[in-house]
């Protein structure tokens, strides 16, 4: 799949990292795995995100990462995923993460929850079928000013990075299904904005 020139990493620079793009079998179609990060963190505080974090000099590359990082944060037991593929490095310029996307299929799938709950505030399997919906997916206006797609699933409202990966699978995977008109081209403001006076002591 093409790589926006925004996501490719410098020659140097980045801190390594890796996510786990997880996907399982239900009885009402494919999900995929995904967490909120806990608000009051210093990187990509409150986002939806897939599970992942920083490469370790331990791990033994970002699939050892990626698989780490998930049984940390959501108590999922590696031994139930088949690691299908490692995605293509990309680049997180606004918190300079080098992010391997590990894709995975969940064959066996535990029971997860939030277990680092100092970095995750949920956890949640959520359907393909969701995030294909037209009336789920909007256009989100990023802090940067950034347009990009966005979904409201569950609760979160998933934009940024891992929207533009779940939203280049929906195409690969064929999932896709046309967007709506009018309220889902209307750009939403990834990061309400700040209340009157907040940070004003």
């Amino acid at each position: 799949m093409p790589v926006h020139h925004s996501l490719r990493p410098p020659e140097r620079g980045g801190r390594r990292s890796a996510v786990l793009v997880l996907f399982a079998e239900t009885a009402d179609g494919p999900d995929v795995l995904l967490i909120q990060r806990n608000t009051g963190l210093r990187r990509h505080s409150g986002q939806p995100a897939f599970p992942g974090g920083a490469i370790d000099p331990s791990d033994g590359g970002p699939v050892d990462c990626a698989l780490r990082e998930a049984a940390e944060e959501t108590g999922l037991d590696p031994a139930g995923v088949t690691v299908l593929d490692v995605l293509p490095e990309l680049y997180i310029s606004r918190s300079g993460f080098r992010v391997t996307p590990v894709l995975g299929w969940w064959h066996e799938p535990s029971d997860v929850r939030p277990v680092d709950t100092g970095e995750v505030a949920a956890v949640a399997r959520v359907p393909i079928r969701e995030l294909a919906d037209p009336a789920n997916r909007v256009r989100a206006r990023h802090p940067n000013g950034a347009i990009g797609p966005a979904f409201r699933v569950r609760g979160m409202l998933v934009w940024g990075f891992t929207a533009g990966i779940l939203n280049q699978l929906l195409v690969l995977g064929g999932w896709e299904r046309p967007w709506l008109d009018g309220t889902a081209a209307v750009p939403v403001d990834a990061l309400p904005p700040a209340a009157p006076g907040a940070g004003v002591p």
